[in-house]
């Protein structure tokens, strides 16, 4: 079966799975394995950012939006090229990766067969549940089966390492300019690690918000997990953040490795952040970096 991923996180779901060498085609973002972009076909491209500040990437996000044009640019010719039997895309989030629809439509178009799977989890529980999809989808589900079972360990020992503990109000700053508050599955990180998440979107969409807003939920710890970028381009940001937060303990995370992407690291962020909050339990963290 030959596999194209249209997100990062799908790609790492792959090769968690063991499906790396029957991966053709990923995404100019697909950057774990590191493997992923060294050996694949791009299929899919975008915007380098990489010398944008934050507001500069959301106003050109948002005049994209606005004028209905796209974020990323599917490149059909090498899709078809690759004669796909299963495409991995989603419909989670339109600045995150290129919608499901616009590659059935290039299919059709194109007149490929593909399986499309779409992988739209809004909860911890439900990112699990992607794995088996993707499993079952690429004819694995044992592994899929191995691999949630496996993750579920390690989330269970984090539950009874911090149980009966006090737990710490935690905000959680998905974007710093203009801010925005955690939605989706990043609020169960923080339950899941032994904290309190607060001005938090659960199960929902991130929503622009104000620091305002953010410092009258009180918290006692800020994470500053900005999308689209590492540990040292969080840490940047997070000096940014601090001042509106001064009584508070003020964290940068590795965002893309361990929180906003939808795959296999999220346990790992999820013993990142319960390093931050009980450290006297679980010590330090390599992916995460105290800047006040």
């Amino acid at each position: 079966m030959r596999l194209v991923s249209l997100l990062p996180s799908a790609t790492e779901i792959v090769y968690a799975l063991g499906l790396g060498d029957q991966l053709a085609g990923v995404t100019f973002e697909c950057d774990e394995p590191p493997a992923a972009r060294q050996e694949k076909m791009v299929v899919v491209g975008g915007k380098d950012t990489r010398g944008m500040t934050p507001a500069e990437i959301d106003a050109y996000v948002k005049a994209r939006l606005t004028d209905g044009g796209d974020l990323y640019t599917l490149h059909a010719d090498a899709l078809a090229g690759l004669d796909p039997d299963l495409i991995l895309t989603q419909d989670l989030c339109r600045v995150c990766a290129l919608p499901s629809g616009h590659v059935t439509d290039a299919l059709d178009h194109l007149g490929c067969r593909a399986d499309v799977v779409s992988l739209d989890p809004y909860s911890l529980d439900e990112v699990l549940q992607t794995f088996q999809a993707v499993g079952d989808a690429a004819g694995v589900p044992e592994r899929a089966e191995t691999l949630i079972a496996g993750l579920r360990k390690r989330l269970e020992s984090v539950e009874q390492a911090v149980a009966g503990r006090p737990r710490k109000r935690v905000a959680i700053v998905e974007w710093v300019e203009p801010p925005f508050s955690a939605g989706h599955w990043v609020p169960d990180l923080v339950t899941a690690a032994g904290g309190e998440p607060v001005a938090a979107n659960g199960g929902a969409r991130s929503v622009e918000t104000t620091y305002a807003a953010l410092t009258a939920a009180d918290p006692e710890v800020v994470l500053v997990t900005p999308c689209g970028f590492h540990l040292e381009g969080a840490i940047s940001q997070a000096r940014v953040v601090a001042p509106h937060f001064p009584d508070a303990e003020v964290w940068a995370l590795d965002a893309d490795g361990l929180i906003v992407r939808p795959g296999p690291r999220l346990v790992d962020g999820v013993e990142a952040i319960a390093a931050i909050l009980h450290p006297d339990v679980f010590g330090g963290h390599d992916a995460a970096f105290r800047v006040q």
